[in-house]
């Protein structure tokens, strides 16, 4: 077994085919094809399902031990930099996109200004799609939605933020300064779909109020519903952080008060031990998170 073998079954994992791996790689097909089969003949199983492409069950349990190893020889390049006076290497940073939005210009700006030699890749996605790519290494830390129930990440928690409803100005509900739960009954209202943790919630919030929510749409990621809001779709239940504008002619923010605060919190993988460049992202992300949430609207700092 060698690197180049696991290299290439974690290509395969990742880009679904023989073809694409090698393109990733910058090699050909053929050198892909040798190394998964020699690594399948030394392990006496097939890792990879040449009719579809998938991993077998064996095969994910080879690719999250490699991708262990794969993080582990980075962080040799990372650490050793270190012990040499200055910080290096990549770190790659999930976000969820309401947070992102105003987290990640500054922490680029503060991470490239504190070490220079660190490189931030960046991946906006959803909670749900977060927590398995740090989970297998595909991240070295995430900023996620609250709670996030994965034995393989711990979470600590950032902010914590309210609920607003994001109504284009011609619906009924834009006639409120403020609502209740109560308010919303029967009212079709655009959602994230049942097992995000910001839906399970607000469905417990609702529950308590003796209120059922009626769902317009459920789309899973903030930043889409709240575009679908602002384009007038319908109106939509909310964290602050997602609204852009919170004054305008064609839209208005309403607070929603009677509801559990979203927590915001920084995952990170229980597993192996992170990188230089990583504990320093970290270091950054958690002045910058402390320096600008006193200052944004419906936002604070957990007590």
């Amino acid at each position: 077994m060698d690197l180049r073998q696991l290299a290439a079954l974690t290509a395969v994992a990742d880009h679904r085919s023989f073809s694409a791996a090698a393109r990733a790689l910058h090699t050909v097909q053929s050198n892909i094809s040798t190394h998964v089969a020699r690594l399948e003949r030394e392990l006496g199983a097939t890792l990879v399902d040449r009719a579809t492409g998938e991993l077998t069950e064996a095969g994910e349990v080879v690719v999250g031990r490699a991708r262990q190893i794969q993080a582990e020889l980075t962080a040799i390049t990372s650490d050793v930099t270190s012990t040499l006076g200055e910080v290096s290497g990549s770190v790659r940073v999930g976000v969820i996109g309401t947070t992102g939005r105003w987290l990640v210009p500054t922490l680029l700006a503060e991470v490239g200004e504190r070490y220079p030699r660190v490189r931030l890749i960046t991946v906006d996605a959803t909670t749900t799609s977060l927590l398995p790519q740090l989970a297998s290494g595909r991240l070295d830390l995430a900023v996620v939605n609250l709670p996030a129930p994965d034995p393989d990440v711990e979470v600590e928690p950032l902010f914590v933020e309210d609920h607003v409803i994001l109504a284009p100005i011609d619906h009924p509900l834009a006639a409120n300064d403020t609502l209740q739960l109560s308010d919303l009954a029967g009212i079709p209202l655009l959602l994230e779909p049942p097992g995000t943790g910001f839906r399970d919630h607000l469905d417990a919030d609702a529950q308590r109020s003796g209120v059922t929510l009626v769902a317009q749409a459920e789309v899973d990621g903030m930043r889409l519903l709240a575009s679908l809001a602002y384009q007038g779709f319908g109106a939509a239940v909310l964290p602050a952080s997602a609204v852009v504008d919170w004054d305008s002619g064609t839209w208005k923010s309403i607070p929603l008060e009677g509801t559990t605060r979203r927590g915001v919190g920084l995952a990170l993988p229980r597993r192996g031990r992170q990188t230089s460049a990583a504990r320093a992202t970290v270091d950054v992300l958690r002045d910058v998170i402390a320096r600008e949430v006193p200052s944004l609207p419906g936002l604070s700092l957990p007590s």
